[in-house]
């Protein structure tokens, strides 16, 4: 088994290296990570400027662009052959609910899945409120659970344009009372903007605020890891809402586009 590995931590960050040595155990593994850290990017190439793509170790390259040039450029150029998953991860930091849109993390799985790749999102529930050392987050609970998982993915027939999202409490592997399957949630932030003048006098702003918790709902995955499970989502490509669509062809059709009676004469 062949493994395109990724993340948006950047290349050098601990999550990717334990989730490395995890998979080496059971596939030939090929990282392609950003030279940077790149959290929180979403979905983007880069096609205004070029890039570059930098051996830092053997199978390790280290690309100056976004997680999904990563991929693009794995594939075409450092793998040279679809490999057979896509993994993206060990993220510092849970990308639950609608977090998967601006996830770095989720993105580079996302452009295994349009290129029509098995893949795989992995993040652990880091507490920031309260961040721990990266060397005492639980990043090989995560690991082990990938990897035990990823070894079933052949045989499960993932949907083609569906990824899955893990996300991991950070726990002992012990402590994890096992793997839910879960529906995305919704997680809620400050939004707060903080705003500063550089010496020039000029204004800057930095965009963030704090997590405030999410949508208390049975069975999403935030839920679940709040419970001290791992959660597994399937995502698909197509977010097209199906239902809304229906109404619209039944409903609204005749209203928003009922052609005008001609004008008598």
């Amino acid at each position: 088994m062949r493994i395109l590995l990724s993340n948006d931590d950047g290349v050098h960050a601990h999550g990717l290296e334990v989730l490395y040595q995890a998979l080496r155990s059971i596939a030939d593994v090929t990282v392609v990570a950003p030279f940077e850290e790149m959290s929180t990017t979403g979905h983007s190439l880069t096609l205004q400027r070029p890039l570059r793509m930098i051996p830092v170790r053997k199978d390790f390259y280290a690309v100056t662009g976004s997680p999904a040039d990563c991929i693009y450029l794995g594939v075409r150029k450092a793998m040279k052959a679809l490999p057979d998953l896509v993994v993206s991860g060990i993220n510092r930091g849970a990308n639950m609910g609608q977090d998967v849109y601006y996830s770095g993390t989720v993105s580079a799985a996302r452009e295994g899945c349009i290129l029509g790749i098995p893949s795989l999102a992995v993040s652990l529930n880091v507490n920031f409120d309260h961040p721990p050392p990266d060397t005492h987050a639980h990043y090989e609970s995560a690991a082990k659970l990938a990897a035990s998982f990823l070894k079933k993915i052949p045989a499960m027939g993932l949907p083609k344009h569906t990824l899955l999202n893990l996300n991991v409490p950070d726990l002992p592997f012990s402590k994890i009372k096992g793997v839910r399957f879960a529906k995305q949630g919704f997680r809620f932030y400050s939004g707060g903007v903080l705003q500063r003048k550089d010496h020039r006098g000029r204004d800057y702003f930095w965009v963030g605020g704090t997590y405030e918790g999410f949508r208390p709902e049975t069975g999403t995955d935030c839920d679940v890891v709040e419970s001290g499970y791992a959660s597994l989502t399937p995502l698909k490509l197509d977010s097209t809402d199906f239902d809304f669509l229906s109404t619209l062809e039944q409903d609204w059709s005749t209203k928003i586009f009922k052609q005008p009676k001609k004008a008598r004469k």
